[in-house]
């Protein structure tokens, strides 16, 4: 009897698992139906027509998109400022984590404080201040300003979470490793990198997310030669309010690259967790 009450549980929690799965992925894939209609199809109905109506769908939509040089620059623009944004981050708070974990040095306590009291300020109050130093340095405007921004209001919160987790690790499997003659920087990356792995692949995929999605700071820093996908898309929708067979596959573009990165990295950090797992 147990064993039937069990099995009907596990029944009834999978079940409502694939339930929560398909309300989750119904906004995906709405859009991605949308993206392969027309103009014409999307104003006659919604996308669910498409089950009595295969024909309407058609890749032209991605052939026009292709063509549209203020989306694909801004694309590419989107590339250029998460994928360096995100390794910068998990380098040097990496860097920094292992050292506040670590390594002792005069002011460790109160840099770490300092660190971590930059959590509770806003991004709103460092944007005027920082948008008037980058312009006299020449940076506002371009994709190195967006990243160096990033990278800054990124590196608290990543720090701390890297030195907790670094710091978590056994005292003397480290002492260990220095008694067999490795010095910081191979015990670094010999053995605390890959023990961390659980934790940097998290910080990778979450910096990388919030960069990607992010238009508050792209719309302050980046001009119309820099700009990422989520500014040129909302210009293009106060430009083109109609321009929808443009739109939805720009849209989709802009929604799917976040969801196939999440579940790339999301295979390296269970295995990540595994081999970290065994101390």
């Amino acid at each position: 009897m147990n064993v039937i009450r069990r099995g009907l549980g596990n029944a009834v929690m999978q079940a409502f698992l694939v339930v929560i799965g398909l309300v989750w992925m119904t906004p995906l894939a709405g859009l991605f139906l949308s993206s392969l209609r027309s103009a014409e199809d999307t104003a006659k109905g919604g996308w669910w027509t498409v089950f009595t109506g295969p024909g309407q769908l058609s890749f032209d939509n991605y052939s026009a998109l292709l063509e549209n040089s203020g989306i694909t620059q801004a694309f590419w623009n989107t590339v250029l400022i998460s994928v360096p944004t995100t390794v910068l981050v998990v380098v040097v708070a990496a860097l920094a984590g292992y050292a506040f974990a670590w390594l002792e040095f005069p002011g460790r306590d109160t840099v770490f404080l300092v660190v971590v009291a930059l959590l509770v300020v806003p991004v709103q109050i460092g944007l005027l201040p920082v948008a008037k130093l980058f312009g006299q340095l020449g940076l506002f405007g371009t994709i190195p300003g967006v990243v160096l921004f990033h990278v800054a209001y990124g590196l608290p919160f990543a720090v701390f979470l890297l030195r907790n987790y670094f710091a978590e690790m056994p005292k003397e499997m480290l002492e260990a490793a220095r008694m067999d003659g490795g010095n910081e920087w191979r015990i670094f990356t010999r053995l605390v990198l890959p023990v961390g792995r659980p934790a940097i692949a998290s910080l990778a995929i979450f910096q990388f997310l919030w960069v990607w999605n992010d238009m508050l700071v792209a719309l302050l820093f980046a001009d119309s030669s820099s700009q990422p996908l989520t500014v040129e898309l909302q210009s293009q929708i106060r430009q083109f309010g109609s321009n929808v067979d443009v739109l939805a596959p720009g849209a989709f573009l802009s929604l799917v690259v976040p969801v196939v990165v999440f579940f790339a990295f999301q295979r390296h950090f269970v295995q990540g967790v595994m081999a970290g797992s065994v101390k």
